[in-house]
């Protein structure tokens, strides 16, 4: 168990602490004198966080909570308003990937998603509200992805459930603004991170699809020689929670910004041209094109 925070010290939650981006989120925020709870699925897989806090001379409280579950979750948050009275910033950061093409993806694979990167993230929402519009405020953080605003190749149910986030944000941020509760939404683009190492199914069980996953690890694997470091997206998430002149939405990292800032500018014909596209060197140079991304390997 943690020390208790003092009055004048923001209570942060981050979800998903142990590893990439919530790891260094939490150990950004308490450098920066945030009391910060980390949720973890299991204490016993926090070994690297409790040593990167030692080394950074800060403590990270930790609770288990699992975003897919409800009673994990009741009974996590439950524990953190016991050490520590209140919330007032919620980074929903944990979450899963998932690669397929629709025609080759089970509606399970559909659903583990889902459960994990919006519901999990509304069972956190859920949890904190109350004390927050009490209070009258409160910041709630969601990280989505670039892939929230960008139908990723061949990440059906992974762009699916950020869409999804991202969408839940939006009205939630018109459903809060009368209680004084800030949301926002960071789109990261390509971080170094333990999800990406993970991340490398391909089904292609009709191999109807193996360019469609070729150039999503294309992506990817350009993404990875170039990643940002993740406490770049936690100096912006601190940013997004102590600015006096929020936005809605930070794109960050490596091809976030580019992608996001010309999401708005593709049409439709272009989006479904770079699709039809054969030849891998055209696709790359087109790609090139549209967003301004060199994803050459």
């Amino acid at each position: 168990m943690g020390s208790t925070p003092s009055a004048d010290q923001p209570v942060t939650v981050v979800t998903g602490a142990n590893s990439g981006i919530g790891r260094a989120t939490s150990i950004h925020l308490a450098g920066t004198g945030h009391h910060v709870v980390g949720t973890v699925r299991s204490l016993d897989k926090a070994e690297k966080l409790n040593a990167m806090a030692t080394d950074a001379g800060v403590e990270v409280d930790l609770v288990v909570a699992d975003v897919a579950d409800d009673e994990s979750v009741a009974t996590g948050f439950d524990e953190i308003m016991k050490r520590t009275g209140r919330i007032d910033h919620l980074i929903n950061n944990a979450g899963v990937g998932g690669n397929a093409v629709v025609e080759e993806c089970p509606s399970d694979l559909y659903m583990d998603v889902m459960n994990v990167n919006l519901c999990g993230a509304t069972r956190c929402i859920q949890s904190v509200l109350p004390q927050m519009r009490e209070r009258g405020s409160g910041t709630i953080v969601n990280i989505t992805s670039v892939a929230g605003r960008i139908a990723a190749l061949a990440q059906s149910p992974y762009v699916a459930s950020k869409w999804a986030l991202e969408g839940l944000s939006e009205g939630l941020a018109q459903e809060l603004a009368p209680f004084g509760i800030r949301v926002a939404i960071v789109e990261p683009g390509v971080t170094k991170s333990a999800i990406f190492a993970k991340n490398i199914d391909a089904p292609n069980s009709s191999d109807a699809y193996e360019t469609h996953y070729r150039r999503m690890f294309q992506f990817y694997a350009a993404g990875m020689a170039n990643a940002t470091d993740p406490f770049e997206v936690g100096q912006v998430i601190e940013h997004a929670i102590t600015t006096d002149t929020p936005k809605l939405r930070y794109p960050v990292s490596w091809g976030g910004e580019q992608m996001a800032e010309r999401h708005d500018r593709i049409s439709d014909a272009d989006w479904l041209e770079l699709g039809a596209i054969e030849d891998d060197t055209e696709y790359i140079e087109r790609f090139r094109q549209i967003f301004d991304i060199d994803i050459t390997t």
